[in-house]
């Protein structure tokens, strides 16, 4: 007998949850990253549009707003790769956290269903010890009466003759 019912959907998996969460913490990893990356390219490019300008000064004054524009410039994606860095740590952190919990939820699981197998096997023992039991008891009945009717049969030949 299916007790599943046949009208409700299909529910996902416990790992499949999981994986999917994986994944939507890493994408959003790599866009975060690919804004910043676009960022501090942005910043750049004003930059050094902003030096392409003002290079009809003094040469002294060119080397100078290079030196800012290439420090500017490490600065920000010095600052692109620490967010990076971090949200990537932050999703491999993450990404542990749900499969140890993942792991843990598998083993209670696993444990509870070795309980029910074992209280199922029990059970099982019981009614099949109390089945033998009243099998022998209509044995030694069927028995008995089998052997009152040989006595009674012989008492009747034996008086026949």
């Amino acid at each position: 007998m299916n007790t599943n019912a046949t009208n409700k959907p299909e529910e996902k998996g416990f790992f499949e949850k999981v994986k999917e969460t994986i994944e939507h913490l890493w994408e959003g990893t790599k866009d975060t990253a690919e804004d910043v990356k676009e960022t501090a390219g942005d910043k750049l490019k004003d930059i050094k549009e902003k030096v392409t300008t003002k290079k009809a000064t003094t040469t002294k004054k060119v080397v100078d707003t290079k030196n800012t524009i290439n420090k500017k410039a490490m600065a920000v994606a010095d600052t692109s790769k620490e967010a990076a860095t971090t949200v990537k740590a932050k999703a491999g952190e993450k990404a542990k956290e749900i499969t140890d919990k993942a792991k843990t939820e598998t083993a209670i699981a696993k444990k509870e269903a070795a309980d029910v197998k074992a209280r199922a096997e029990t059970k099982a023992k019981a009614i099949s010890a109390k089945a033998k039991d009243a099998v022998a008891g209509i044995k030694k009945a069927a028995v008995a009466k089998t052997a009152k009717g040989a006595t009674k049969a012989k008492k009747k030949t034996v008086g026949a003759k």
